[in-house]
This record gives structure tokens, sequence and C-alpha cells, in this order.
């Protein structure tokens, strides 16, 4: 696997050497940015977005630019809340999940719908497809100017129960973050329950729920595995996260200054899918004890390869259950829009 602190810190210095040339940072405005961040023990916080704001932007600007991140669960929120703080102020700037921010704005969930993509490549096309509405969407309900979006380590669904194919969630209760996941619980015969990430573990202990879905590392490094028995290798999203900055603080920004955020928001974008990719076969690896794990003790989860009848039924959940309710919830532009664009590339027709 490659290092990626070590391989974000020689691109951050070799294009810290680009801009240090004369009157390469002259024309940017001297900023210190109040950022918001999510979950301080999860890799897309500890690799990728405290090191852009505390480290990188200051070197890539010449010190012009310089910025402090806390995470969520440092600041005692949930996360859903981010987005709306982030629109009146109190943060300039935000790092947030789409699922947590999602339930005061359906057309959001467009990009992330449970199932519709089976891997990193698809699931960044569908994106790049709909970002012209997400852009609208993001400016329209939380007054912020969308930058990027970034994927957590593939979602799947791990239990503290004998679940070895997708039938067997009928009459569990499932933790969820985002609605579209609870159309895909609910689909499949299951209860969904919205638990923030950082009580999932004692949910499972007390069986408040009896499985919950999360990204695979994240999984990992949330002792998921301490709790867990089972697991399904069925990627049911890719638990979709954006960065955005207040609008009023963007417009307040020179031309020079909103290109520079645009520039490095495009790298650390390539760098983040990459990253999360890579994860996933490490993550599986920490949980099941199958191979190398470099973050801790490795878990015994079982883990189950989905076999054809998994797949059929994924799909029909999605078809019938997922992208139906989605579209109930969202107005005939939102559903029209997706058509255009998302749908298209997923090769899918959302009808109201």
């Amino acid at each position: 696997m490659v290092n990626l602190r070590a391989g974000l810190f020689a691109g951050a210095v070799a294009l810290a050497a680009t801009l240090a040339a004369p009157g390469a940072s002259a024309d940017l405005q001297k900023q210190h940015l109040k950022v918001v961040g999510t979950w301080h023990n999860l890799p897309p916080f500890y690799t990728f977005e405290k090191p852009f704001i505390d480290e990188q932007l200051g070197k890539l600007s010449g010190g012009k630019i310089t910025g402090e991140i806390n995470p969520i669960t440092e600041l005692g929120l949930k996360g859903f809340e981010t987005a709306r703080l982030t629109k009146i102020g109190v943060f300039d700037a935000v790092f947030g999940s789409y699922g947590y921010v999602a339930s005061d704005a359906p057309e959001i969930e467009g990009a992330d719908l449970s199932s519709i993509s089976n891997d990193f490549a698809s699931a960044r096309k569908l994106v790049e497809a709909y970002e012209p509405v997400l852009e609208k969407v993001f400016a329209k309900k939380y007054g912020l100017k969308y930058l990027m979006s970034y994927p957590f380590p593939s979602q799947m669904i791990f239990c503290n129960a004998d679940v070895t194919k997708l039938s067997d969630i009928s009459g569990k209760k499932v933790r969820v973050y985002a609605t579209t996941l609870g159309d895909f619980v609910e689909g499949l015969g299951g209860t969904s329950v919205t638990i923030p990430f950082a009580e999932v573990v004692p949910a499972l202990q007390k069986g408040v729920a009896d499985c919950g879905i999360t990204g695979t590392m994240p999984a990992y490094n949330g002792k998921w595995h301490e709790v867990i028995t089972h697991a399904m290798k069925v990627r049911v999203g890719m638990g979709l996260a954006f960065f955005a900055f207040n609008m009023k603080k963007w417009n307040s920004f020179n031309d020079e200054t909103k290109a520079f955020f645009t520039e490095q928001a495009n790298r650390l974008e390539d760098e983040m899918w990459v990253g999360a990719e890579n994860e996933d076969e490490e993550a599986l690896h920490c949980l099941t004890g199958s191979g190398p794990c470099s973050r801790g003790e490795p878990g015994k989860v079982v883990i189950t390869e989905p076999n054809e009848a998994d797949l059929k039924l994924r799909a029909q959940v999605l078809k019938e259950h997922v992208l139906k309710n989605w579209a109930a919830r969202c107005s005939e532009q939102c559903v029209k829009d997706w058509n255009e664009t998302a749908g298209k590339v997923a090769g899918m027709i959302a009808e109201k």
C-alpha cells in the first residue's frame, strides 16, 4: 500500500516549491480559516482534511493562507448540524458527510443513492456528472460554495448476528446515517435506526441495533470489530462527503484566491478518492485477521462474499425501494435534473 501521508507531504512540498516562485502567491489574500472537519479517529480526517488545512495551505500559499480545523468529535457535534453552522458563519468552511446533511435537501442524496455504484470509478463518474446540481443546491439550501466530493471507504453492513446473505437482514434493526440507506435496509425487510457514529458500539452492545452500516476502515477504527461477528461484502454506498465554503466568505476572495482554493481542492479530491480505495483492502484484513494490518490488533469478523441471489436482491431493492422512495421525496425538477445527469451515468431513470 502507498504511504498516503508521505505521498501527500511530498506532493505538497513539490507544489510549494512551484508556488514559491517570484509572484506566484503575490495576489493571494491573507486569510486564516476556521474549518470544521469530520471524525478525528477516521482516515479522511487525520490523513487528508487536517494536513490540508493545518499544513499544506500555508506551504502552498507562501504563508498567506493558513487555517485551523477541528473535527466534530472534539467540538461535541453530531455531524448533522455542520452545514447549517457554516452557513451562519460559525465556520469559514466545512468537510461534511452527505448522509448527515441530506435530510434537509433530498437533492443531495442523488449523488450517493444506496447501492447505485458498484465501484469507486463508477461512483466518481456519477458524482462528476451531478456536480452542477450539487453546486446549485449547496448554494440555495445552505449558502455554501461547493468545491469537491470525496468518499469514505466502502459502506457495508456489519452485524453482531449470523448474517451471511442479504435476506438475513429481514427483521434486523440496522443503524443507518442517511435516509437512502434506510430505504435500502427497509427494502430488505429490516428496520432502520439513525444513530450517530460515536454511539454505534454501545447501541450494538445493548441491542438497540443488530447491525450497522459504515465504511470498512471506519468500522475498524471505530472498534466495531470488538462487538460484531459478521459482515456482508456488498457495497451499499460510498459514504460520500464534501468540502465547501461559507458563501459570504467565498465571495470576499479575489479571483486569484478563488483559483488557488479551487486548484488545491481538485488536487485533494484526487488524492482522497485514491486513498479511500487503497484503504479498503487493508481494512478488510484488519477486520478479519486475513492479512497484514498496520493499524492495530486485527479482529475476527466473518465476511461473506455475495452470491447471485444477493446481487439480484440488491438490484431489486435499488430499483423498487431506494430510487422510488428518493424520487418521492424530491421535486419534479429534482428528478428531472438527476435523470439528465447522474441517471444517465448510472443507466437508470427515476420516476415520480
